[in-house]
């Protein structure tokens, strides 16, 4: 149950170049790069909760690792995909449903940091979150 616990973001990597190439506008990527985004994971076996608090927005998640679910980004983009556990790593495989296009997703536990890294259309970021 490693990724149990809130999360609140600290810094980025990348992430601009990042939501740009999925398509996210100026105005919306400069809002994302300080939204103060607040992540609470609640693992139970297999089932995650996910809670996501930002300026803009609170949305909850629920999935069940290897099972497929729908889902919206925060600026909207609908993708459909699953989550799997790969040792220590969650990773996430979506599709999106406006191009087909692959998102990948991975979170990782790194001392007292959560790390989870985008892969979009050749294009990698990160986004570092601390404990809350």
């Amino acid at each position: 149950m490693t990724f149990n616990g809130t999360w609140k973001v600290d810094r980025n990597e990348n992430y601009d170049k990042f939501m740009e190439q999925m398509g996210i506008n100026v105005m919306k990527r400069k809002l994302a790069e300080h939204d103060n985004l607040k992540i609470t994971i609640q693992q139970t076996g297999d089932k995650f909760l996910v809670k996501e608090s930002s300026t803009f927005r609170t949305k909850d998640n629920e999935f069940t690792l290897g099972m497929q679910f729908d889902y919206a980004l925060a600026d909207g983009t609908e993708v459909s995909g699953t989550w799997v556990l790969e040792g220590d790593v969650l990773k996430g495989k979506f599709t999106r449903k406006d191009n087909g296009k692959e998102l990948i997703t991975t979170r990782t536990i790194a001392g007292d940091e959560l790390v989870q890294s985008y892969s979009y259309d050749g294009v990698d970021a990160k986004r570092i979150f601390k404990r809350a």
